[in-house]
């Protein structure tokens, strides 16, 4: 990592077991590791492990949520890997969003997403208004499989790779642009909340 690289958090948003998410996942950071631009942190939720409780203001910090504090303040910009559940998000993302403040503040977020015929799209709208409360910007274009079990092959890289790359270079040269704008402007005036 360069001191000009993009810290770039990818984060598999699904816990449950039988899990397609890392998968996704796993394609997706193999695409972002390419570009000698990003520095790749990959932040699984079934690995976090992080409360489900939310503790009182003031109360000490669980050692899970320190943990992943710091990787999440480290950041300039996050991937979000979400299914589609009921035609939401996973409980374990709320959670994860819930849990900090600050790290996410004026950075940005960008979607993966999967699911059945939706591929996950509706997913990524609840976000969107979610992370816009704790002073993120998302990006506009997404990658987004439609039935994504069918178009995975056994080695884990999808079926229509050249479509699914192009999508990701897109997405990623967005994030890109305002993880550098964003942190030029965190550094020359810090975000301040009201």
């Amino acid at each position: 990592m360069t001191d000009t690289s993009i810290r770039l958090v990818v984060i598999i948003g699904s816990t449950r077991g039988g899990r397609f998410g890392p998968t996704v996942a796993g394609w997706f950071a193999g695409e972002a590791r390419q570009r000698a631009d990003l520095d790749v942190d990959v932040l699984d939720l079934a690995d976090a492990a992080l409360p489900d409780r939310l503790e009182p203001f003031g109360a000490p910090t669980p050692p899970e949520v320190a943990a992943v504090s710091s990787r999440l303040a480290a950041a300039d910009a996050f991937v979000v890997v979400t299914p589609e559940y009921n035609h939401s998000y996973p409980a374990p993302l709320k959670t994860l969003i819930d849990w900090y403040g600050r790290e996410w503040q004026a950075k940005p977020v960008a979607f993966v997403s999967y699911g059945g015929m939706s591929g996950g799209l509706r997913a990524v709208e609840h976000l969107r208004q979610v992370f816009a409360e704790v002073h993120a910007t998302t990006v506009r274009d997404t990658v987004s499989f439609h039935g994504a079990w069918a178009r995975f092959g056994d080695g884990g890289r999808p079926l229509e790779e050249a479509e699914c790359s192009a999508a990701a270079k897109t997405m990623l040269d967005q994030l890109t642009w305002w993880a550098l704008a964003l942190r030029e402007a965190r550094a020359a005036r810090p975000y301040v909340t009201g």
